[in-house]
């Protein structure tokens, strides 16, 4: 089975982001949840967004590079919207990356080099009415990435939520969340 390094949001480390990498050890597969904010959980986005803004999206990175840094290179690398950014930038950067599962998030690929890796499968799940999704950019980096990478695919949930497959937040919505867990596992098999 794979080895899976999961990002969280920027509500941090929460119990939804720990249930969700479960289900994934549940079906067999070795997850790693590195904790980008050294405890701290928020129960608000915007409050999250400002610690991560206060620390440097920078320093949210390199926490990421450095948690992943203890590991084989041959894993495949998942975030949730904030942690979409090291995954990402590790998926293109770090040579051996199995794959990259973006959610909720997906920045341009020239953010961390001018191409997308060769062979290195990529996935966007997010909900089509996102509005952080959809106004800040991220749908239509999404859409250039899999125009330009055979290897990527977007898939849009019905919906407006933005962290939707979270069960901690209140956001979380079932149907969604259990397809997107359901084409992750069978992304990384």
């Amino acid at each position: 089975m794979a080895e899976v390094v999961l990002f969280h949001h920027a509500h941090g480390l929460t119990s939804g982001v720990r249930e969700f990498a479960e289900r994934l050890r549940q079906a067999g597969h070795t997850v790693h949840t590195p904790d980008l904010f050294e405890g701290h959980v928020f129960e608000r986005l915007e409050d999250g967004a400002a610690y991560a803004q206060e620390v440097g999206f920078g320093t949210i990175v390199e926490r990421g590079r450095a948690a992943a840094s203890e590991l084989p290179s041959d894993v495949f690398y998942a975030g949730f919207s904030l942690g979409v950014l090291p995954a990402q930038m590790l998926a293109q950067t770090r040579p051996g990356a199995r794959g990259a599962l973006l959610y909720s998030a997906c920045v341009p690929v020239s953010e961390f080099g001018s191409a997308w890796p060769d062979g290195v499968p990529v996935q966007v799940h997010a909900m089509e009415g996102d509005e952080f999704f959809v106004e800040e950019g991220d749908l239509d980096a999404a859409r250039a990435l899999i125009s330009s990478t055979p290897t990527a695919a977007l898939f849009l949930y019905p919906g407006d939520h933005h962290l939707f497959a979270d069960p901690s937040l209140p956001t979380y919505t079932p149907t969604a969340a259990t397809t997107l867990l359901t084409r992750t596992t069978t992304f990384l098999t």
